[in-house]
């Protein structure tokens, strides 16, 4: 039960699931037309202080598939919350900031407290905060400015892959129109896991430009899951809060 409802409620966040940090200063690619594509893409990352608003999550697996609501609010580098309903009725709730993560779902009376180190632990690689909001406002998962990458330029956009072997194969597409993401991938081949995001459509919002369709597919043993995020209405600077108790009764989730 734990790892669907993480999937389902999270959405993105078993996903990410790949270490890193905040930037360094510089850029460590050395072509100067790549670099300047890579300054590009942080220079136009969408300027925020707060987000808030609805989005719609269809979830869908071999087994089953289940359309899920969300209010979500995020405080940039700091917060984020999301509320899930299913027909109407609340089924959970998340509350995530870069050093805590913490959810409870109605369904089963389950929660979890804890953090990124204890997730991680459970699905054996690291997980950060910041990947998971730059997943969700447009931009790279990894810093594109820590490593060297090389660009290859075609009808599809830029595409960066990592110079050099990693652990964890990657590929990223920027569109040059809005130096936006477009495209997606991780692959741990050893483990047989893959993950690949694509963002469809982008929308302006008050200058803003912002994801509007987000589809994740993750493949792991030869298993499919897809998620499909579309965002139906997005407000910057509003002042929010991040209601979060968990209810007095539920039992806790042990990540072992």
């Amino acid at each position: 039960m734990f790892k669907n409802s993480i999937t389902l409620c999270f959405l993105m966040l078993v996903l990410v699931s790949c270490g890193g940090g905040r930037a360094t200063k510089g850029i460590a690619t050395r072509n100067a037309k790549a670099a300047n594509v890579i300054a590009r893409h942080y220079e136009n990352e969408v300027d925020f202080e707060t987000a808030s608003g609805k989005l719609r999550a269809v979830y869908q697996t071999e087994e089953r598939t289940q359309s899920v609501s969300l209010s979500f609010r995020m405080e940039k580098d700091k917060a984020i919350w999301m509320s899930a309903t299913v027909l109407g009725f609340p089924v959970a709730k998340v509350y995530i900031t870069p050093t805590s993560v913490s959810y409870y779902e109605k369904i089963s009376k389950s929660y979890f407290d804890g953090d990124f180190s204890l997730v991680s632990e459970w699905l054996g690689t690291p997980l950060d905060f910041q990947k998971l909001q730059n997943l969700l406002i447009g931009q790279a998962i990894y810093d594109l400015r820590e490593e060297p990458y090389e660009m290859e330029q075609s009808a599809r956009g830029y595409q960066f892959l990592p110079e050099q072997n990693v652990a964890i194969e990657r590929m990223f597409l920027i569109d040059p129109s809005n130096y936006k993401a477009t495209a997606q991938q991780l692959a741990q081949a050893a483990e047989n896991r893959s993950v690949t995001i694509t963002y469809s459509d982008y929308q302006t919002i008050d200058g803003r430009v912002f994801p509007e369709n987000i589809k994740i597919i993750a493949n792991e043993g030869g298993e499919s899951t897809n998620i499909d995020i579309t965002y139906r209405s997005v407000d910057f600077n509003e002042k929010v809060s991040f209601p979060f108790d968990i209810p007095s009764g539920y039992d806790e989730i042990s990540v072992k």
